[in-house]
């Protein structure tokens, strides 16, 4: 008789990583931040809709400085103390983020913005009308 595989909870192994890359991903939508080590392995990540934003707040300054502080807190776990922080997106919680992730303690070398700008690519959608 075949015995059924008991699911037993993956541990989180504790990574130590004393300094990492902060990919801020600030659309117009949401704020998406990860945090990876120098290969860019995942180690922590955090989205204001991840954190019970909804709708247009997601967007907001606010909920973006909310997910850095989360992505920070968990980054810390790890042992990261020093970022070099990646700025892609024209959203609005670019620079929040930013702040959030200085005030967490971290010692930020270099702040680079990667926001990929077309050489007259894809059609960009209609203007709205409100």
């Amino acid at each position: 008789m075949v015995k059924a595989a008991t699911a037993r909870p993956r541990r989180k192994e504790r990574k130590n990583i004393t300094s990492g890359v902060a990919h801020v991903n600030a659309s117009f939508n949401n704020t998406m931040i990860t945090i990876t080590d120098a290969q860019g392995n995942t180690v922590a990540w955090a989205s204001s809709g991840s954190l019970g934003f909804k709708g247009s707040r997601k967007s907001t300054p606010y909920a973006a400085q909310v997910a850095a502080d989360a992505a920070a807190r968990k980054a810390m776990e790890h042992g990261v103390k020093t970022l070099e922080v990646e700025v892609k997106g024209p959203g609005s919680g670019r620079e929040s983020a930013l702040r959030a992730l200085q005030g967490a303690g971290f010692t930020i070398t270099s702040i680079k913005d990667v926001t990929p700008i077309p050489h007259n690519g894809c059609r960009p959608p209609k203007r709205r009308r409100v």
